[in-house]
């Protein structure tokens, strides 16, 4: 078992050796890479909005009743404050691409293992081109240029939901909220939010790509690369955030 654990880490680093250099021609990775854009973080917008407002709306909630019930009297202006920091802190950037290695992760396995077992990468290696620099490449750039947007969308949609909430619950004021999301917030906590997402977006584009590139067999095995590329992608990471956040906030 540990064995073949170290056998894959070396595959997956051998793969992204081949998969980070100067593509073989520009024209043909900016035609890719706009494809990607689209196919990998346009598409996931609209999933990102609906969970960021729903998901805000519920914080800022939670955040009120625990406010409402707590034996030292806290003004409502903080739930706009709270609100805010659960979400750049840990929804966000951590909640959101876990669901993006869910439906952007199994995406990128099965296309690319489907490719594998239709013998696509092979023409592509004998034509002499470098696959996975052609294949992967263009999937890391998007992802790492466009996930921190969807992170950014996601923490003003979740402030919204918090607002959208107090409107229909009446259990804040709309100033209250205002004055909470205007709070001092440290920058730190900014640039852990979305340095957390650039090392996510690149789990997400590599690992259900290796997956993917290494898949052997037939239609089921590439369902089941799929599966396995969307669990280790959770897995790596719920683990880079616990690096990241001990070495950054500790």
């Amino acid at each position: 078992m540990l064995k073949k654990f170290f056998t894959a880490v070396g595959e997956y680093i051998l793969l992204l050796g081949k998969s980070i250099q100067k593509p073989q021609k520009m024209g043909v990775f900016w035609k890719l890479f706009m494809r990607e854009i689209n196919d990998l973080g346009v598409n996931s917008f609209g999933l990102v909005v609906f969970t960021s407002i729903f998901v805000g709306a519920v914080v800022a909630i939670q955040m009120f009743n625990n406010f409402d019930t707590s034996s030292f009297p806290i003004p409502t202006s903080f739930v706009g404050y709270a609100t805010k920091a659960v979400l750049v802190l840990e929804f966000s950037p951590t909640i959101i691409s876990l669901i993006l290695a869910g439906k952007v992760g199994s995406y990128i396995a099965s296309s690319i293992g489907t490719m594998r077992v239709s013998e696509q990468i092979d023409a592509l290696d004998i034509m002499g081109v470098n696959s996975p620099n052609f294949l992967i490449f263009p999937k890391i750039v998007a992802c790492i240029l466009f996930n921190p947007l969807l992170i950014g969308i996601s923490i003003v949609c979740g402030i919204g939901g918090g607002y959208i909430a107090g409107i229909l619950t009446g259990n804040w004021t709309e100033n209250d909220y205002i004055v909470g999301i205007q709070m001092y917030m440290p920058n730190l906590f900014i640039y852990y939010a979305f340095l957390k997402t650039i090392v996510f977006a690149f789990i997400i584009a590599t690992v259900p790509s290796y997956f993917g590139y290494f898949v052997k067999g037939g239609s089921l095995e590439v369902g089941r690369a799929s599966t396995q590329a969307v669990v280790w992608t959770m897995v790596f990471i719920i683990i880079s955030e616990l690096i990241l956040t001990q070495l950054i906030l500790s």
